[in-house]
């Protein structure tokens, strides 16, 4: 029997202190009944003696203090997993937001998860196909990898992750792949964009979507994308499935933690964030990963949008720190009509030698990637040249390597928001790129490639 408390000290917005408790601990769940039949839950923020901090998922407007009973749950946050999950839309505390029946679970998990020892870790190494060219090219997904997308306001990362979601999979007809998509702090609008998408294109079918939105509680921001995450855990691990899991908007998810620490009289660190937001964010990265003897593994793209396109902001900084990389997405060429207006050159996954190569991608992967960021940062480089001399001044080496870079970004960086295109075509339109230069400047590529690869000079494989 639970013990029931009217001990409620004082309420300070999303915030209650109730004394006298025992055998309260950290991140324990809550119920408080009020005297009209309506219950409201929260979760332990903070235990000193015999005093405990509450954080309110539903706010503590109109709530009687001397009427109100608490009751400690015992437990933390738990989401009852099934693979009833897959094809479902739940809120970011897991219950269902489709109008469907609530799950009835095979278990229930922990939404912290479990630390896995890192010894246990297997290292990421097999391609996942996203049909996105400037990610597949030359910012490879590596399963089990986390990659970030750094945007900004206005840009069309919300797209881009819609995208990804209903394209990615790992090649080989074999392998069982879903997707676990959290979208946290998002207007009504949005929400209804990404399950109009996903119903559309029937990717639905094989994925579980988390909606948090702009106006629900601030501590459920918190809670989505662990609760994304345990989903994950439970396919992956133990249904030996291949999961991308896709967060945006992590800025948002920060906003959430950093109002929460201010509420609670934290002494802020840089911008007013937390001071623990690099453990907070690495716990919710670190979930990330191959586990040696499973054959499931979770892969993920956290999406954030830097405040003022400044990537020296404590999220987008933190992040680099955590994550593989990462996917830069560019005003400029957003302002050019471009999508998805991948910025390539600063633009960095770290692990993307491990997911290519003959037997993975294409044995001419490697020297087609280097080769391309080459070519493209040179004719950036005759471009601003030009600007400042006219373009009279350039070589005519130089002419054509400008002309590449406009041709790269309309053909390569620039493909339609329904194109999916397989590795293989997005090689092969590299090459064809390519043979727009002087042979002599590929120097970067192989001799016995170009000959086979090259439009004019050998074949190529679709």
């Amino acid at each position: 029997m639970l013990k029931e408390y009217k001990t409620i000290r004082e309420i300070a917005g999303p915030l209650m202190l109730v004394q006298l408790v025992e055998g309260v601990k950290y991140g324990e769940l809550v119920e408080i009944a009020g005297t009209g039949g309506e219950t409201r839950r929260g979760r332990v923020l903070e235990v000193s003696d015999n005093n405990a901090l509450v954080q309110l998922f539903e706010g503590s407007s109109g709530m009687d203090l001397s009427s109100a009973t608490v009751k400690f749950l015992g437990h933390g946050i738990e989401l009852g997993v099934s693979m009833d999950m897959l094809g479902r839309v739940f809120t970011g505390l897991g219950n269902p937001r489709d109008d469907g029946p609530r799950i009835i679970p095979e278990k229930r998990m922990d939404i912290n998860g479990s630390p896995v020892n890192p010894f246990a870790r297997d290292y990421p190494s097999e391609f996942i196909q996203t049909g996105i060219s400037t990610i597949d090219g030359l910012n490879t997904l590596v399963r089990g990898q986390k990659l970030p997308i750094f945007s900004g306001a206005g840009l069309p990362h919300s797209q881009m992750a819609a995208q990804i979601a209903r394209q990615a999979k790992v090649l080989g007809s074999d392998e069982r792949f879903a997707v676990v998509f959290a979208a946290m702090g998002i207007t009504f609008e949005e929400a209804d964009f990404f399950i109009k998408d996903f119903q559309r294109t029937g990717a639905i079918e094989r994925a579980v979507l988390f909606l948090n939105l702009a106006n629900d509680p601030a501590i459920e921001r918190i809670a989505t994308p662990r609760m994304a995450l345990t989903a994950a855990e439970y396919l992956a691990y133990e249904k030996d499935m291949h999961v991308l899991v896709i967060l945006t908007d992590m800025t948002n998810y920060c906003e959430a933690l950093r109002e929460i620490s201010a509420a609670r009289k934290e002494v802020p660190g840089r911008r007013g964030y937390p001071g623990y937001l690099y453990t907070d964010l690495a716990t919710i990265y670190e979930r990330a990963g191959r586990i040696k003897g499973r054959e499931g593994s979770i892969t993920q793209i956290p999406i954030l949008s830097m405040p003022e396109d400044d990537k020296t902001h404590p999220i987008p900084d933190l992040t680099g720190y955590i994550t593989e990389g990462q996917i830069v997405l560019s005003r400029e060429l957003h302002r050019k009509g471009i999508y998805p207006p991948v910025d390539t050159l600063p633009s960095l996954s770290r692990l993307k030698d491990k997911g290519i190569g003959k037997d993975k991608t294409r044995e001419d992967h490697a020297d087609t990637l280097n080769q391309l960021y080459a070519a493209y940062a040179r004719g950036k480089e005759a471009k601003e040249l030009a600007v400042i001399l006219g373009e009279a001044a350039l070589s005519p080496t130089d002419r054509i390597f400008a002309k590449f870079a406009d041709e790269f970004e309309s053909r390569y960086v620039a493909q339609g928001a329904q194109e999916d295109r397989t590795i293989f075509r997005t090689l092969d339109l590299g090459w064809e790129l390519l043979s727009m230069l002087p042979v002599r400047e590929l120097k970067r590529v192989r001799e016995e490639f170009i000959t086979e690869y090259m439009p004019e000079i050998g074949g190529s494989q679709d």
